[in-house]
């Protein structure tokens, strides 16, 4: 019997020694071997561990492949394609119907009955009968044109047989001469076949250009046809591009009209709802205008323009716009609106660059030339005559009325001939680049600043006082005043004050010596009363400078009769604004009748519209019948403000700019400098002219007293004479006492 085989327990695992081992064989002699023990775990005999791994089941390929194509088919780009496909498709099939359409009403006279239907339904029965007229000859001249046709088919036939037979004619003519030439017979029809060989060789071309034509013109006419379901928007909405939305509807009359009835004036939608051809008839043709389209509305009886001018914003929102991006203005005809609608977003794309920036060479006239200023709605230049033209620009702070003047006056520095006299009330440097352009330029915001600033234009009174005078002189040698505005004498002298509400709200005050010594407070510097010296100062160069080329430009912020009187904003002939607050703000700005007409300052936005005008006067190009346009101006940064500037410069021999007006040495003339005090006044006292005189020149005229100034005037005949009881001198006198001296000096000139 076999021994059961011995067992070793280790590390609490038994272990058989003779498992997988074979048994040596037993030799009796020799002892048995000693058993051998491993302390390694064999993997061969070491129980597997449970596999704890999810089993994850196997997908088919088919299910696979469909979920491939499914997410394959609902991705944004297919879908993107698909709806892509889908539009220009029925693009085109719209724009069949569209063409379609229009060819019918073309060729037939269903427009006129459209016309002759909206006419009857706005109770205009004479309109109704012209439109009956035109559509009865409509029919007369077509009638016509069909039976010349029917009529000319047996001509046409005949002309054709005739020219065939005579062509050949002419080719055995010429054959035969051939033939009597070369002595052979056979030419005689040598021209026929080469004719013929012609003829074969132009149908072989044709051949094979026919494909390519064909699809050439297939192509186009499917392009015309796209285009126009373009235009009128055929695709359904769903089809269109994702940026599409309510801000881009299209304009068309339904929903012109549809807007205008859904307004809330009753008497307006009553009307549109008994008109006989869906109320078209109000509307005239939808154009393209610049980055919009503009429509005239014909409003029926009973709806006056203005009650639709005051839902502007009400009308924007019906028509799927904001407000700024629908302007309405009055156009001659009565009873009509202007409606101009802009594409959404277009008017917050930034417009180009000055052409003063793009062109290096670009050159100024202040008499025969317009400034480029921006762009109006329609994209169209905005060009403004500045000769002869007094400008006021105001608005809000930082909305860019500093840059709209600025980039006036540096269009018009590359005029040599223009003398720049500037005060910049805000003092910041923005009108630094005309320190060498501008003979005058004072920079800052204090009294001071305001008293020199005054007495810059008060300079340029008694500069206009003497240009008067000369003028009066060569008119009267007989200058035309084409000749006399051409001599130098007479050049342009610009007078520029930004800010100018610091000068009219400041307090200086000028002091008064008396003779007997006694101090006394004189005339305001500042201030918008009546007293005020620049006031007065602005007020007499809007009287009477235009007339000798001395112009002011005005820039000024928040208008209100306290920083910007009534007597000086009218005095201008260019007013523009930016953004206002308020309607009565945008009505001192642009006036009363600019606004009435539909001109709005106060509804462009606040931040987002920087140097955007709205322009009244006669300095800008307008509409007929359009008191005002909207434009957008362009922007010169500070950069290219002083690369302008310095071209301005080289035009100019080494002008020397002053910080304050200059009192220099002159020649003294005591007509022309009591004629600057006098101004427009036909009368003054003595004693005031004597005032004004020791205010302006000092250090002639202060030490004089009443004799003097008598003195200086008897030998001219102007003295002063009692009036009402009191010494005055009388313009009209001393304007003819300086006539005649200048006719005295012309005598002598010509005796020598």
């Amino acid at each position: 019997m076999t021994e059961p085989a011995s067992t070793v327990p280790v590390m609490g695992t038994v272990h058989h020694l003779d498992d997988h081992r074979p048994t040596p064989p037993t030799d009796t002699n020799e002892p048995p071997a000693e058993p051998v023990v491993s302390l390694v775990k064999d993997p061969a005999t070491e129980p597997s561990a449970p596999d704890t791994t999810p089993t994850v089941p196997r997908v088919s390929r088919t299910v696979r492949t469909a979920r491939a194509l499914r997410a394959a088919a609902t991705h944004e780009r297919t879908r993107a394609g698909a709806r892509a496909a889908v539009r220009h498709s029925l693009y085109v099939v719209g724009g069949t119907g569209v063409v379609a359409r229009r060819t019918w009403q073309g060729r037939t006279v269903a427009v006129h009955h459209q016309m002759r239907a909206a006419a009857v339904a706005a109770g205009n029965q004479e309109l109704a009968a012209e439109w009956q007229e035109k559509a009865d000859r409509f029919r007369t001249d077509r009638h016509r044109r069909r039976m010349d046709l029917i009529s000319g088919v047996p001509q046409m036939a005949k002309s054709a047989a005739i020219g065939v037979a005579g062509t050949e004619g002419a080719l055995l003519l010429l054959g035969a001469c051939m033939a009597v030439h070369d002595g052979d017979v056979r030419d005689v029809i040598a021209p026929t076949l080469a004719a013929i060989d012609a003829v074969r060789a132009l149908c072989w071309f044709v051949s094979i250009a026919w494909g390519p034509a064909l699809a050439l013109a297939l192509l186009a006419g499917l392009s015309h046809l796209w285009r126009a379901g373009q235009q009128q928007q055929t695709a359904p909405a769903w089809a269109r591009p994702a940026t599409s939305g309510m801000d881009d509807v299209p304009v068309t009359p339904s929903v012109v009209v549809k807007a205008l009835s859904d307004l809330g004036i009753s008497s307006l939608r009553k009307a549109i709802k008994e008109m006989a051809d869906g109320a078209a008839g109000m509307l005239g043709p939808i154009t393209l205008a610049g980055c919009g389209v503009e429509v005239d509305v014909t409003l029926p009886s009973g709806v006056s323009t203005e009650e639709v001018l005051g839902k502007r914003r009400k009308l924007a929102e019906n028509l799927n716009r904001h407000e700024h991006e629908l302007h309405m203005t009055l156009p001659p005809a009565p009873r009509t609106v202007r409606m101009w609608i802009a594409d959404s977003g277009a008017l917050d794309q930034p417009i180009g660059p000055s052409p003063l920036v793009t062109d290096p060479d670009a050159t100024a006239d202040m008499h025969r030339g317009r400034a480029p200023w921006g762009v109006d709605l329609r994209g169209d230049a905005v060009l403004v005559s500045l000769w002869q033209k007094h400008m006021l620009i105001t608005g809000l702070s930082n909305q860019g009325k500093t840059a709209s003047l600025r980039a006036l006056a540096l269009w018009l520095a590359l005029d040599a001939r223009v003398e720049f006299r500037i005060a910049d009330l805000k003092g910041v440097g923005d009108w630094q680049m005309f320190d060498g352009i501008a003979t005058v330029l004072i920079q800052g915001p204090t009294d001071d600043h305001v008293i020199e600033a005054t007495e810059m234009i008060e300079d340029g009174v008694t500069e206009m006082a003497k240009r008067i005078a000369v003028m009066r002189e060569l008119t009267a040698k007989g200058w035309s005043q084409d000749k006399i505005l051409a001599d130098p004498r007479f050049n342009p002298l610009v007078f520029v004050v930004d800010e100018a509400q610091v000068a009219y709200g400041s307090g200086a005050q000028e002091t008064v010596v008396t003779e007997k010594g006694a101090v006394r407070k004189g005339a305001p510097f500042g201030g918008s009363k009546a007293d005020s010296r620049y006031f007065q100062a602005v007020k007499k160069v809007h009287d009477q400078g235009r007339a000798v080329n001395v112009t002011t430009w005005e820039g000024t912020q928040d208008p209100t009769n306290e920083n910007l009187p009534k007597r000086s904003r009218e005095g201008n002939h260019i007013r523009a604004s930016l953004v206002l607050g308020t309607e009565s703000q945008a009505r001192m700005a642009v006036g009363d009748s600019a606004v009435d007409a539909g001109a709005a300052p106060h509804k462009l936005r606040q931040g987002l519209d920087k140097g955007t005008l709205v322009v009244a006067g006669d300095g800008v190009k307008l509409a007929p019948g359009q008191p005002s346009v909207t434009a957008r101006t362009h922007y010169i940064g500070p950069e290219d403000a002083e690369a302008i500037a310095e071209r301005a410069k080289a035009l100019r021999a080494g002008v020397k700019t002053s910080a304050r007006p200059q009192s220099a040495p002159r020649e003294v003339d005591h007509l022309a400098d009591v004629a600057a005090v006098l101004g427009s006044e036909e009368r003054m006292k003595s004693d005031e002219v004597r005032q004004h005189l020791a205010q302006r020149w000092p250090e002639v005229y202060k030490s004089w007293s009443a004799s003097d100034l008598v003195q200086a005037l008897k030998p001219f005949g102007a003295e002063p004479r009692k009036y009402n009881g009191n010494q005055m001198i009388s313009r009209a006198r001393l304007f003819a006492a300086i006539e005649t001296r200048a006719d005295e000096t012309e005598d002598t000139e010509n005796a020598g």
